[in-house]
């Protein structure tokens, strides 16, 4: 675990300027996302007419909500030198107990089950990966067959559609100033990690933890306290995530978020969060997202393919993977 603790804002020194090789490495991070997303727009916005449009990318937006709202809470997650693999079951199990509920109970009781579902999942991934010290790789990993399971139960293998209840709808689909709620739900959230992530004394702690576990404890860091805290977020995300794309589509199934998981992992690492912990920032993450998102889209206006976007997205997580590397080795 490196040793540098790296905030996307770097702490003062006491001459009041950060160490040069510390903003040297923030610059490089932060350049190593900007400047290929703006590349990337740039070409779409050239190459094809309808990228620019105010629908397309607004759609992009609404479709990508879940993934950047899992994404940004797993920041912390990965930050800590931690990583959630459930969150793609969780997703899926959140918003199954939704949709199961949402008939039978009404929207309020049945969001407040979902939320629950992502806070007790986290609680447990937490505790088991601290107190229990089990790698919290294999631990999330086990997690996620555990609560696929459990999602497999609750729906008994079937999709569960939502006729009945129109209303639920509106947590994704109604509009304030032309811009659907599943993004101002997304703007939401985004704001609310980055700022605990780069502005409170949790955020600081996670940084301290991920970038040095035992200086941290020697600091008095309550390390155990501070990672399940962010795997408490993590889940309460996947859950907010799970609702959304169930109010969306006004259906559920167990298998939703099979593969949703890499893809969050994906636009983290994408976004310059360092998968040895320490170092990354929700505002980058996004950014990450995002680019995956219009690689994508970008595919589908120009007519590429679509097989060779498996390609071209394992060819950027290695770019990504080996900047990590790189600015590490610099250090």
């Amino acid at each position: 675990m490196s040793n540098v603790v790296e905030h996307d804002t770097p702490p003062a020194t006491h001459g009041g300027n950060a160490p040069a090789g510390r903003l040297s490495a923030i610059r490089w991070r932060s350049a190593g996302i900007i400047v290929p997303f703006g590349a990337l727009f740039l070409l779409l916005s050239v190459t094809s007419r309808p990228f620019l449009s105010t629908t397309n990318l607004l759609n992009i937006l609404d479709q990508q909500a879940s993934i950047v709202i899992m994404a940004a809470a797993g920041t912390l997650v990965l930050v800590s030198g931690a990583i959630d693999l459930s969150v793609g079951a969780t997703y899926a199990l959140a918003g199954v107990v939704a949709a199961q509920l949402v008939p039978h109970t009404g929207i309020p009781v049945a969001l407040a089950a979902a939320v629950l579902v992502g806070l007790l999942v986290g609680l447990v991934n937490g505790v088991v990966t601290t107190y229990f010290r089990i790698n919290a790789l294999i631990a999330t990993l086990a997690m996620s067959f555990i609560i696929s399971g459990l999602a497999n139960l609750v729906t008994d293998g079937n999709l569960l559609i939502l006729t009945d209840s129109p209303d639920f709808a509106n947590i994704a689909r109604s509009a304030f100033l032309g811009v659907r709620s599943s993004i101002w739900i997304t703007l939401l959230c985004v704001v609310a990690f980055g700022i605990l992530l780069s502005r409170t004394r949790t955020g600081r702690y996670l940084y301290a933890v991920g970038g040095n576990a035992e200086a941290a404890r020697l600091s008095g860091v309550r390390l155990n306290r501070v990672r399940v805290a962010a795997f408490m977020v993590s889940g309460l995300a996947a859950a907010v995530g799970g609702v959304i794309d169930v109010s969306r589509v006004l259906s559920a199934q167990s298998t939703s978020g099979a593969t949703l998981t890499f893809t969050v992992l994906a636009g983290m690492v994408v976004g310059g969060t360092s998968i040895m912990g320490g170092e990354g920032a929700v505002w980058r993450t996004t950014i990450g997202v995002l680019f995956i998102a219009l690689v994508g889209n970008g595919f589908d206006l120009l007519g590429v393919n679509p097989l060779y976007q498996q390609i071209t997205l394992g060819i950027i997580l290695l770019l990504a993977v080996g900047l990590d590397a790189w600015s590490r080795s610099r250090r």
